[in-house]
């Protein structure tokens, strides 16, 4: 149905072309949409009501001509049953048999490949859960991991050579937070002591992290190893500890989450390699910054924010330590430098999946590169911003761990359901909603829950297959099955939904949208569902089983096909909550 799709798009581009159009005026692009009910038929096309305007004609008239257009294209007798005419203009396209079942056979031949486009060249960096140091990771990281690691997967699938990194805020204020807390664990005291700060971390991986300095243990992250050395007294150590030992818990948070690195850059790098004061500098040099108060400011406000920033708080005093440990400049002034850095490294697309609390600091950074005069596009980085969930057990809603101190881990989350239902919730809604995490569902096994409505579809297809294999071994090449007996109403709908997938891929990783394949499995797993409940698969008449095996086996390839971009798995079985004795229609 891809071909045919294609063949009827240019068709109609070509029928289009032939409308009496006045001068100045394109034709619009051709463009099927879904009818709002599927008994109107497989397409529709407004082109008609669009140009009516334009062409003084009415829409109904003008329809009229599309159609006899429409029909004199080889593709369009071919590929199409029926073209009506309905309302104040719509046209509505009927497929034929044969269109509807090519899709089974294009599945088969493409298999992983089905819905991918070859490698573009294009380079693109997505930047994301970038968590400081200062805890284990919590749901709202683990939304921001499930969202970019997606996000990768998309754009991995239409072409795009992607490189994912994590950005270390290993510098500035909440590190120093990190190692007092630390040290003051050293020094006997505890959350609610006098004497505690109010902005030390109060989660009881403090008190880990300070029993293991004691002990004077080793602690190995992805890019660094740190032994320590006991001394109560050295913050600096102290430091560098903590945020090596957190650095490995966040990875073994990632790992478990099924989440990876290409590339790790640290804030602190920054800093150490002059690359925040030559940012600064050519900032100053743009004449795009002034003083006033004391403080160095820049003119964001001629790029379109709301007030001007400012950069530096205070004038330098010397103390070349403010100038390195990240206390001096504002929050934007090492984002601006960092995201030089990435244009420079030749990734002239980059995007931010961060939580919806770095709205503010969009305009800035994007004003700061401009200023710096590189000829950096007005919209450098794109940002996917997310809004924070919320957890629910047992009806009440859970608002801290006690290992994390603050939130839910990531971890808490999976321990309680699974990574499968962790990341596919988290990815269920748009980003830029809110969500609740709701572990009693998630453990749900039956048609309630999402997840499992998913894969379970796919576990009934891997169920059908291995008794179809029993039964007719040695016939399992579904590519030369008789797809013409694919008749059925259910069937129909089976294979338009497979159909869409490749679009519906596209236009997600265009539109960052990876809750779109979420949706998207849902309807699928509901077209099979239907399917499996209406008709028999291992009937007496062996062409038409066979038949029904193809596309069984074409919808369990795009459902495992999708669920990888999600980095959900497909199992081959699972038990159901209060299941049917027979599971297999027979």
């Amino acid at each position: 149905m891809i071909q045919a799709k294609q063949e009827l798009l240019q068709a109609l581009a070509a029928a289009l072309g032939e409308l009496p159009l006045p001068e100045g005026i394109a034709p619009p692009v051709a463009a099927f949409e879904s009818p709002k009910q599927a008994a109107h038929g497989d397409f529709a096309i407004t082109a008609a009501m669009g140009l009516s305007r334009a062409l003084r004609q009415n829409p109904r008239e003008l329809a009229q001509t599309l159609v006899d257009a429409l029909q004199r294209q080889p593709a369009v007798r071919r590929w199409v049953q029926a073209l009506e005419i309905a309302g104040p203009g719509f046209i509505n396209l009927r497929l034929s048999a044969a269109a509807k079942q090519a899709v089974v056979a294009e599945v088969l031949a493409a298999a992983e490949g089905f819905g991918r486009q070859p490698a573009s060249g294009r380079r693109v960096m997505v930047e994301f859960v970038s968590a400081n140091p200062t805890g284990p990771l919590h749901v709202g990281h683990g939304r921001n991991a499930a969202l970019g690691d997606s996000i990768c997967n998309l754009l991995h699938s239409q072409g795009a050579e992607v490189l994912r990194e994590f950005y270390y805020n290993d510098a500035g204020v909440q590190i120093n937070n990190l190692g007092i807390s630390v040290q003051k664990r050293l020094q006997g005291f505890k959350p609610g002591d006098p004497g505690w700060p109010e902005q030390a971390y109060n989660g009881d991986y403090i008190a880990d992290i300070a029993e293991d300095y004691l002990a004077r243990k080793t602690v190995k992250s992805d890019d660094r190893e740190f032994t320590a050395s006991g001394d109560k007294d050295d913050l600096h150590a102290i430091t560098q500890f903590a945020v090596a030992f957190l650095r490995h818990e966040q990875d073994l948070d990632l790992r478990a989450f099924g989440v990876n690195f290409d590339h790790y850059f640290l804030e602190s790098s920054l800093y150490s390699s002059g690359r925040v004061d030559d940012t600064v500098q050519r900032l100053v040099a743009s004449g795009k910054t002034y003083e006033k108060d004391g403080a160095l400011w820049l003119r964001t406000t001629d790029y379109g924010d709301d007030k001007d920033r400012v950069m530096r708080k205070s004038s330098p005093t010397g103390d070349d330590s403010k100038v390195n440990d990240g206390t001096l400049y504002t929050y934007f002034v090492p984002d601006v430098a960092y995201h030089l850095n990435k244009f420079e490294r030749g990734y002239t697309q980059v995007i931010n999946v961060q939580g919806a609390d770095h709205h503010g600091t969009v305009a800035r950074v994007r004003a700061g590169l401009q200023a710096v005069g590189m000829g950096i596009p007005a919209g450098y980085p794109d940002y996917v911003l997310y809004k924070m969930i919320a957890v629910m057990k047992g009806g009440q809603e859970v608002k801290m761990s006690k290992r994390a101190g603050t939130s839910v881990s990531v971890r808490d989350l999976i321990d309680w359901t699974s990574r499968d239902a962790v990341r596919f919730f988290l990815i269920s809604r748009k980003a830029d909603t809110e969500f609740t995490f709701d572990v009693d569902l998630a453990l749900k096994a039956n048609d309630e829950n999402p997840v499992f409505y998913v894969q379970y579809a796919h576990a009934r297809i891997c169920s059908v297959l291995a008794a179809y294999g029993e039964k007719n071994p040695g016939h399992g090449d579904f590519v030369r099955a008789d797809l013409s007996l694919l008749t059925a109403p259910t069937e129909a709908a089976l294979m338009l939904k497979l159909a869409e997938y490749p679009a519906m891929l596209t236009r997600a990783a265009s539109e960052l949208a990876p809750h779109d394949v979420a949706f998207y499995l849902r309807d699928l797993a509901a077209a099979f569902h239907a399917y499996y409940g209406a008709e028999r698969f291992l009937v007496e008449d062996a062409a038409l089983a066979h038949s029904r095996m193809a596309l069984l086996s074409a919808t369990a390839q795009v459902l495992r096909n999708a669920l990888a971009v999600l980095g959900v798995s497909a199992p081959q079985a699972m038990a159901r909550d209060a299941a049917p004795a027979a599971e297999v229609a027979a």
